[in-house]
């Protein structure tokens, strides 16, 4: 009989290759695209209906590729449409966020030591943010702003920070952070889905009809395709950024994420620039630089601990279960003499300046809120500690997996 907590787990792996597989197949073609764009020639004579034209070579081919005005004069028999890489890395995304985060609500999402939100109040909270996100930003591209993209980029920004100050107070940071690339990830995926693909089939339908199609659908699918262009290195920062308590467990991780849209800022200006063939601005590093360490420097600042010190009183239904459950004493002791010399506030191990993944285990309110992450990587299998290093004998995983498994059968 299999565990299904294990199966569970791969199928969470599963989805979250998924997911990377098909977010690299779009980044890929996105930032292609976008540098041939940038890169096509004009000066030389060119066919009639031609913008520009490009030749390249690679794996041993060249490539003579051009670009028209607004289409061809008639229907080609054969036409590439890139769109699944971005409809499947918004899928296997979406049910990575459930699979995680909502089925998970009760350790990933709701922090209790902010809101005390059941977790369907969280979940609703996940999802809807979601939506409302992509309806403000569709809105404003489709005022007057549209035609100012440049106030309409600061103007974004703005709703950016707000929403990840706004993530952070509801949220576990390592779910604020995340939910952040979501809220941003939502808004591109919706741009392909419901802007460029719709106008693209119109100027399909028109040429199928033999009419002469409008040049405005073009534009309109440029400038959400332009946004897309420089979200894209933010949205990759916050998926990787549940790695790495420095940047979502620290005070000013809201800051943080949002410095980090900036350096996505800069370092597509100076691709995008290069590939327009306008220079190497080589300033933008700098900039770049420079943000990044404002980042490392609002992560180190704050000398207090990471997260303060929880009060057993006043801890919540679901872990003031836990820990007044059958077993958790002697399951305590065990965690606190195997993992607590790393999972602490001040780890004792060389080389370790803060508990790894920000998973600290030097309490009763600790263990008991990662009372899962335990049981699976304690219990069920070999991967804490690492290399079993501190020598957990079988019989402590065993009576680590009793334990659990009477706590979620309900046994007392």
């Amino acid at each position: 009989m299999f565990n299904l907590s294990l199966v569970w787990d791969w199928l969470e792996f599963a989805v979250r290759w998924l997911h990377v597989i098909a977010g690299i197949a779009w980044i890929g073609s996105s930032f292609y695209f976008i540098a041939l764009d940038l890169g096509l020639t004009r000066s030389r004579p060119l066919p009639e209906g031609v913008l520009g034209e490009e030749w390249q070579v690679h794996g041993g081919g060249f490539y003579h590729i051009q670009k028209y005005m607004v289409a061809p004069d008639h229907m080609p028999d054969h036409l590439t449409w890139f769109k699944w890489e971005a409809y499947w890395t918004f899928i296997s995304g979406l049910i990575l966020l459930a699979l995680v985060y909502w089925m998970g609500a009760d350790l990933f999402l709701v922090d209790y030591d902010k809101i005390q939100w059941a977790p369907w109040q969280a979940i609703a909270i996940s999802a809807g943010s979601l939506t409302i996100g992509w309806i403000c930003y569709d809105l404003l591209c489709r005022s007057p702003l549209g035609r100012r993209p440049t106030v309409l980029m600061l103007i974004l920004f703005a709703i950016i920070v707000a929403m990840a100050w706004g993530y952070t107070q509801v949220f576990t940071g390592r779910a604020a952070l995340l939910h952040l690339g979501a809220f941003t990830g939502t808004i591109m995926v919706a741009n392909v889905f419901l802007v460029i693909m719709p106008n693209q089939r119109i100027v399909v339908a028109d040429l199928k009809a033999g009419r002469q199609p409008d040049p405005k659908y073009g534009a309109i699918a440029k400038l959400r395709s332009t946004h897309n262009n420089y979200l894209t290195l933010p949205v990759i920062f916050l998926m990787l950024s549940n790695h790495y308590p420095l940047a979502f467990a620290s005070p000013y991780n809201w800051l943080i994420a949002s410095l980090v849209f900036l350096m996505g800022v800069t370092i597509r200006h100076f691709f995008n620039s290069m590939h327009a063939r306008k220079g190497r601005l080589w300033w933008t590093w700098a900039a770049t630089a420079a943000l990044f360490a404002a980042i490392v420097a609002l992560s180190l600042w704050p000398t207090r601990d990471m997260a303060a010190p929880e009060d057993e009183a006043a801890l919540p239904a679901p872990l003031a279960r836990i820990v007044a459950s059958a077993g958790f004493g002697e399951v305590q002791e065990i965690v606190e003499s195997r993992c607590a010399m790393c999972h602490t506030a001040e780890p004792l191990w060389p080389g370790l300046g803060q508990a790894p993944k920000g998973v600290r285990l030097d309490s009763a309110p600790t263990v008991a809120r990662h009372a899962r992450q335990i049981y699976r990587q304690a219990g069920l299998t070999h991967a804490m500690p690492p290399g079993n290093v501190m020598m957990m004998p079988p019989e402590e995983r065993a009576r680590i997996v009793e334990w659990y498994r009477k706590l979620r059968s309900g046994a007392s």
